[in-house]
């Protein structure tokens, strides 16, 4: 999934691109992408792009006063096309194309979503904050005011919470998804399950360093990179998440995996739990 440093990086891509164009049509071929009527889709078409911006995970596209927002979900990606194919894409089950924006000098760009699980998301609105999503995040973890005292606060609100949760649920802070809160909590040498609540002012200083240290080194290293290479980019970058099995690059002990019903984290004993593994409840069902 698309998280803050790709959906950044995404922004400034797709802002250099559609600066000053104009939308010529949107084709919604999975139309279950779609989840508004008022503005209509057609109200995009003959609008000027004023600018790309970023809300947490979703990616805003502003033309003429019209909102284009997006949540790429899972398995949701944007492709860039110097020409866009003449013929209108036709609705269709098979295809991974949900959206298509055909622009006034015959490029465009193709969202996609792969797999069967459709979740990705696409709103026409005259303002983002009418997105639930959008209206409902928690503060930007990279902005100015996201303050060591900021995250302290918000800790303590969340009491025994674990941390990975924590870090992840998007109405407590924006943009932060399931690998970067393994990439966090393992800068920090932080367990995942450790309660919210429980961090020294010492620990409280370091998880900021690491929030803020990892978030913007990805952005950096995002900078300037075109859509079809964030991915890989992501991948080569992630010191646990991803990496079961493989040796941890600080300690070299062996990176750990947690599973759940629809998802996993990975972590590192050595340096994030004192040595101990964490109860995998899947994997010890399974050995029962």
């Amino acid at each position: 999934m698309p998280e803050l440093p790709e959906v950044e990086s995404l922004a400034h891509d797709l802002g250099r691109r559609l600066d000053g164009r104009a939308i010529v049509k949107v084709h919604v071929p999975q139309f279950s992408a779609l989840k508004t009527f008022d503005p209509p889709v057609t109200a995009l078409e003959g609008t000027l792009v004023d600018g790309v911006g970023r809300h947490g995970k979703f990616l805003d596209i502003e033309a003429s006063g019209v909102h284009l927002v997006l949540h790429l979900a899972r398995a949701g990606w944007i492709r860039w096309r110097d020409e866009v194919p003449a013929l209108p894409p036709k609705p269709s089950t098979k295809s991974t194309l949900a959206v298509r924006l055909v622009l006034d000098d015959g490029s465009g760009l193709d969202v996609t979503e792969a797999g069967t699980r459709k979740s990705l998301a696409l709103y026409v609105v005259r303002d983002a904050q009418e997105v639930p999503g959008v209206a409902s995040l928690g503060p930007d973890p990279l902005t100015d005011d996201f303050t060591r005292e900021k995250l302290g606060e918000i800790l303590a609100a969340e009491g025994r919470k674990q941390l990975k949760g924590v870090l992840r649920h998007q109405g407590t802070i924006a943009g932060i998804g399931n690998a970067y809160s393994d990439e966090i909590l393992h800068a920090a040498r932080m367990s995942p399950f450790k309660p919210a609540d429980s961090l020294t002012d010492d620990e409280l200083t370091t998880l900021h360093d690491a929030l803020r240290g990892t978030l913007g080194d990805a952005v950096a290293r995002s900078a300037g990179t075109a859509a079809s290479e964030l991915k890989s980019e992501k991948k080569t970058n992630m010191a646990v998440h991803g990496r079961t099995g493989q040796a941890c690059p600080v300690c070299g002990d062996t990176v750990r995996e947690v599973s759940f019903a629809d998802s996993s984290l990975q972590y590192c004993a050595t340096c994030q739990t004192g040595g101990k593994p964490l109860a995998d409840r899947r994997m010890s069902r399974l050995l029962k």
